[in-house]
């Protein structure tokens, strides 16, 4: 049985589109022999060049020398029918998304590769283990699943069907160390690791702004600003456009068996209906000119109050030094009562609660007290919301406030969590769920977090830096303020939290 990570290997790739000529081209580029075919004989012809013309680039920019790029080029042949893959070790299908095509392909193939040779699909929604039942030896088939574009993202997750062999997994993935890019295994599971993950961003990100707390802009601006991501939501649903996001959302909710956790919004449907796919069509979540995002502008910060004072709440003593020693370091002052004085205004800051329940709990009046999200904040954004009663010149002056701290301030409508609470709370819970029905091992989902979807930090790290308690906190005021089941803590959480563990920790 030949080593993938060392010895010689010929691959075969069917399919010549965006993510098959992406895989010739890392394949080519490691010193792999590959053999390209696509029915469309001129698409085969088309991605080689295209392949070519990437490895040129490479020369031009000094990423490769001429000699490897020679090399590179010489290395991908092509052929004009499945018969010329019976030679190789590896067949990789990046063809129709549609089971029973994929089915029809690996069955024909199966009587002309040798018995040892892998059969890979780079699906990213379809069940290894439906596409694996078409053949004989079911246990050679198995997931690689690339990212577009494949040259630069470094992530493929490599899917085991419910007969794969492990030896096979372990051969996809020398495979793909040996491509210079970082393999991840994962379970047969919809959605299988990313697609599944990237869920909980978007869903209650769509699910923020269902409820009317805030829009798109100020969301994906919190989620940006307060919780480090490279880009917020709805950002991110323009860009992969809804015509991908919704089906897939829809299709892993179902695969699911209505999972509430996964449960996409009606406006993701209707929004998919009115054609508002996002920037590839120049309206989405945002308007775009010429290819550009318009975000509108951030609103004016209202006038001061003269000689308003603020009182902090210290329920939650850690956030109330936080909050203290902003407004005193931007000269606001204080009530420093046991009690909010008459006049002054309260500042609550609560950790998964809305505006309403917590300001209740803490037998304040409401028309005179404001949240704060002191949790998720920094020195470039802070999140504030009242109550339905809150007097609109409270949440004026408290606004005022803040802003003089340095921080955009992100007011908002009264919301269970604010927007980054809920929000990473989310996150955090859908990874210790993959973790907790065995889908992706704790580094791995970490892994695919980053190198998938471009996190800073793995939503587990983010979770052992909040605190397992914390987040553990958010989603048990969130599920019982609101009574919906999306908030309940997953047991890989609930029990890490509660012995003191790292929710990397693994069984």
């Amino acid at each position: 049985m030949k080593d993938f990570g060392l010895d010689p290997i010929h691959v075969g790739i069917i399919g010549a589109g965006a993510m098959g000529r992406g895989i010739a081209q890392v394949a080519a580029s490691a010193g792999i022999q590959v053999v390209m075919y696509d029915e469309n004989e001129a698409a085969t012809a088309d991605a080689v060049q295209f392949v070519n013309s990437m490895l040129e680039r490479a020369v031009a920019k000094g990423r490769m020398s001429e000699a490897d790029a020679a090399n590179s080029k010489a290395n991908i042949k092509t052929v004009t029918a499945l018969a010329g893959f019976a030679g190789a070790d590896l067949v990789i299908e990046a063809i129709l998304e549609k089971l029973e095509v994929k089915q029809r392909l690996f069955k024909e193939l199966e009587g002309i590769v040798a018995e040892d040779c892998i059969l890979a699909t780079n699906t990213s929604s379809l069940a290894i283990t439906a596409v694996a039942n078409a053949v004989t030896k079911q246990d050679r088939v198995a997931g690689c699943h690339f990212f577009n574009p494949v040259p630069l993202m470094k992530l493929v997750e490599v899917i085991g069907g419910v007969r794969t062999a492990p030896a096979v997994l372990d051969r996809i993935c020398a495979f793909v160390t040996r491509l210079g890019h970082t393999p991840v295994q994962v379970a047969d599971s919809p959605g299988f690791l990313v697609n599944h993950f990237g869920r909980g961003l978007n869903t209650e990100g769509l699910r923020v702004y269902s409820e009317k707390v805030a829009e798109p802009a100020v969301i994906d601006a919190v989620v940006r600003d307060c919780i480090g991501l490279r880009m917020g939501p709805f950002e991110l649903m323009d860009l992969t456009a809804l015509d991908v996001t919704y089906p897939v959302s829809e299709q892993i909710y179902e695969q699911f068996y209505h999972e509430p956790r996964l449960r996409p919004t009606p406006t993701l449907k209707q929004r998919y209906i009115a054609g508002l796919l996002g920037r590839k069509v120049g309206a989405g979540f945002y308007a775009y000119v010429d290819g550009n995002k318009v975000s509108p502008p951030e609103p004016v910060v209202p006038d001061a109050v003269p000689d308003k004072k603020f009182w902090v709440s210290k329920k939650v003593p850690a956030l109330a030094v936080k909050l203290t020693t902003l407004l005193t370091d931007a000269g606001i002052a204080l009530d420093d009562h046991e009690r909010p004085q008459s006049g002054s205004i309260a500042i609550i800051t609560p950790l998964g609660l809305d505006a309403t329940t917590a300001t209740l709990q803490e037998r304040l009046d409401p028309a005179s007290c404001v949240a704060v999200d002191m949790l998720l904040q920094t020195d470039k954004r802070i999140t504030l919301m009242g109550s339905p009663k809150t007097e609109p010149g409270v949440i004026n002056a408290a606004w005022s406030a803040l802003a003089r701290s340095g921080r955009t301030v992100a007011v908002i409508k009264d919301s269970t969590g604010f927007i980054a609470q809920r929000m990473v709370a989310n996150i955090v819970n859908t990874a210790c769920e993959i973790a907790q029905f065995g889908i992706a091992a704790p580094e791995a989902i970490d892994t695919g977090a980053r190198l998938g979807l471009g996190y800073p930090a793995g939503p587990l790290a983010m979770g052992d830096a909040i605190g397992p308690g914390i987040i553990l906190e958010i989603l048990r005021n969130l599920q019982t303020v609101t009574g919906d089941p999306r908030y309940r803590p997953s047991p890989w959480l609930r029990r890490r939290a509660e012995l003191g563990l790292s929710l990397l920790h693994a069984e």
